[in-house]
């Protein structure tokens, strides 16, 4: 049922009008009429880009599903193969001006998804065809060393590397993108990015909106050339804002839905851009909705909000309730201006539901239950930390964690936890305008405290298990984690990826070395 999700909802929204060209409109609603755009800080404000014209009078793209070259069984377990080619492919970004160009998996971005029934392991073989090396990442998968994208293990143009993941743990929402040292912003931002989701049908139980009614939603921003093609991103070595809004690629799309309930799968792609999206009523009202689950997958049980704070690297999982809106238009909108820059004349908004009248299929449109996850894995209680580390500007270059960064390899192992031991962790703001948000690789993370700041912890970044948490400027967290069942060399790092690439990441090594009698003759400790 999930493979076919994105093919179905690609029909869900073929209702819309067309115009002579052949272009799919919104319709119902001016982009100078959405509700929330008086008290935008950025009202007015010249953007780098061409002026965009064509907002909310695109369809949302949804992308192709991955196909196995092969399947095969070893010892009882499904495994899949895929090949993916990494290669560069122009996309008209602006209908009246000239193409963009972009290096993509597949040449498509988003790279086409994944979609993984749990316990099917995959091996993908990813082949450079593009115009620079290139590593990838799983984001959010319990990888094993060898194939989690380590930054420096790239893939000069021609080769290959065969990646293996288990899709063991529970249901989740995840993605790849590229690692490479260095360039993983540009990378990123020219197309390297795609959704992969691991299902679990002991989850249909649940009820929960499914099939053409369950979509993804990635967010990013970009800025153009007067020729129509992409700017350049790495100009700014402190963070980088786009003027225009892109979901899973496309400028300001819209989406023609039932007035019935839908889930959404809402990932932020941006490079440093965080949002705090709402759901706005023609009226000016915001929608509540619910929360029911994030990036290591369900909650315990729903969290009902009317906005939503997400940065770069998070995902989101919510259910959202058209049904009282039929034959309207909700703006799914943003009211996180930042303080860096004067925010875009049109940053505030990010895409338009076009309800329509009448519903196709009423199942699963009931009641989002009270209990989602009784069984979430947390890790073990644990007060004392164990170790600090500052997110900080300067030291061995720009951006750094405690000073050091990732081309400091005599010293960048920050951390050396036992293989199978809980740590609790304690991460610091301590330096620069912009925002980190924190991602730990290969661990699923309970946020178990904020202070500092004025934000407090959300009660949606604490109702599961996570992978990337938030940290703003002078705030502290602390995230406590089960470092396995692998051991190896990780990375963790700022995902801001113009702070991961000026060099804002660093190691630590799950390992059993110490119990074996092992010296580490360490030069750091932290």
């Amino acid at each position: 049922m999930l493979a076919s999700l994105f093919t179905l909802a690609l029909a869900a929204t073929g209702c819309a009008a067309q115009t002579s060209g052949g272009r799919p409109q919104g319709g119902r609603t001016s982009a100078a009429s959405i509700p929330g755009q008086g008290g935008w800080r950025g009202q007015g404000q010249t953007a780098g880009s061409p002026t965009y014209n064509y907002m909310f009078q695109y369809t949302l793209p949804l992308g192709s599903v991955a196909v196995p070259s092969y399947t095969t069984n070893v010892n009882g377990v499904p495994v899949e193969f895929y090949e993916i080619t990494i290669e560069a492919f122009q996309q008209q970004m602006y209908p009246d001006l000239g193409p963009a160009n972009f290096v993509g998996y597949n040449g498509t971005a988003p790279g086409p998804t994944f979609m993984i029934k749990r316990g099917t392991e995959t091996v993908v073989r990813f082949l450079n065809k593009g115009t620079v090396s290139a590593a990838v990442h799983l984001h959010g998968s319990y990888t094993h060393a060898a194939w989690d994208g380590w930054a420096a293990d790239e893939m000069e143009i021609g080769q290959w590397k065969d990646y293996y993941y288990p899709n063991s743990e529970n249901a989740r929402s995840i993605w790849y993108h590229d690692h490479a040292d260095g360039h993983t912003a540009p990378d990123a931002y020219y197309g390297q990015s795609g959704i992969y989701i691991i299902y679990d049908p002991e989850e249909d139980a649940l009820g929960l909106p499914s099939g053409k009614y369950d979509i993804p939603l990635a967010i990013s921003d970009k800025m153009y050339q007067s020729n129509g093609d992409l700017a350049d991103p790495t100009g700014n070595r402190m963070s980088f804002w786009g003027d225009i809004i892109h979901v899973n690629n496309q400028p300001w799309p819209f989406l023609a839905t039932e007035p019935r309930k839908y889930r959404f799968r809402v990932y932020d792609m941006s490079l440093s851009r965080p949002y705090d999206l709402y759901f706005v009523a023609p009226d000016g009202s915001w929608l509540d909705f619910v929360v029911i689950g994030s990036d290591s997958g369900l909650f315990g049980g729903p969290v009902k909000t009317n906005d939503l704070t997400i940065s770069p690297g998070e995902r989101y999982e919510i259910v959202v309730d058209f049904g009282k809106f039929a034959g309207q238009n909700i703006t799914l909108a943003n009211k996180m201006a930042q303080q860096q820059v004067q925010e875009f004349q049109n940053t505030d908004k990010v895409m338009l539901f076009q309800v329509g009248d009448s519903v196709s299929d009423s199942s699963n449109n009931g009641d989002v239950p009270s209990v989602l996850n009784p069984n979430i894995d947390w890790p073990e209680k644990r007060t004392t930390v164990d170790h600090v580390f500052n997110f900080q500007m300067g030291g061995d270059d720009m951006w750094t964690i405690n000073g050091i960064d990732f081309n400091n390899v005599n010293n960048r192992v920050l951390a050396r936890p036992p293989q199978g031991t809980v740590e609790l962790w304690e991460v610091r703001h301590t330096g620069g305008p912009a925002i980190h948000p924190v991602h730990i690789h290969l661990v699923n993370l309970q946020v178990v405290s904020r202070s500092g700041g004025s934000r407090g912890l959300l009660p949606y970044e604490t109702a599961g298990l996570k992978d990337v948490v938030l940290l703003e400027p002078g705030e502290i967290v602390q995230v406590l984690a089960y470092y396995g069942p692998w051991n190896g060399l990780y990375m963790f790092h700022c995902h801001n990826l113009i702070h991961e690439d000026h060099a804002m990441m660093d190691v630590f090594n799950v390992t059993l070395l110490e119990e074996m009698g092992y010296d580490y003759n360490s030069t750091t400790s932290y």
